[in-house]
């Protein structure tokens, strides 16, 4: 009896696993679903959009210190352009106070010489 018995189990067993259709694993996905692609998409876009804002700042910056360069560069050129008018204005001032001077003088002896014949003519009378 214990040989039936274990060859009606062994039966049952083997039936009921015959019986079981076992499911199929899923296809494993490679493609993104829509909503993936446009996530990846996204962060693609956000990145792409900080590098150039930082390309951007770095132009910027290299444009600002040339522009400071070329307003110094500017500045001192006119410093040396304008240094020889400076030093004919400040010669051409000196020669005019010069002249003053020596008019100022001229006019001074005029006036005395004329104030002297003025008293002399003064006492002639």
């Amino acid at each position: 009896m214990k040989k039936s018995l274990l060859f009606a189990s062994l039966i049952a067993v083997t039936l009921a696993a015959c019986g079981k259709k076992e499911e199929a694993p899923a296809p494993a996905s490679t493609a993104p679903t829509p909503v993936e692609a446009a996530k990846e998409a996204a962060g693609s876009a956000v990145e792409a959009a900080k590098e150039a804002a930082g390309t951007a700042v770095d132009v910027a910056k290299e444009a600002a210190q040339k522009a400071g360069e070329a307003t110094t560069g500017a500045m001192q050129a006119a410093k040396e352009a304008a240094a020889p008018t400076v030093d004919a204005a400040k010669d051409t001032a000196a020669a005019a106070v010069d002249a003053t001077k020596e008019a100022a003088d001229k006019a001074a002896a005029m006036a005395k010489e004329a104030a002297d014949k003025a008293v002399e003519a003064a006492r002639k009378e």
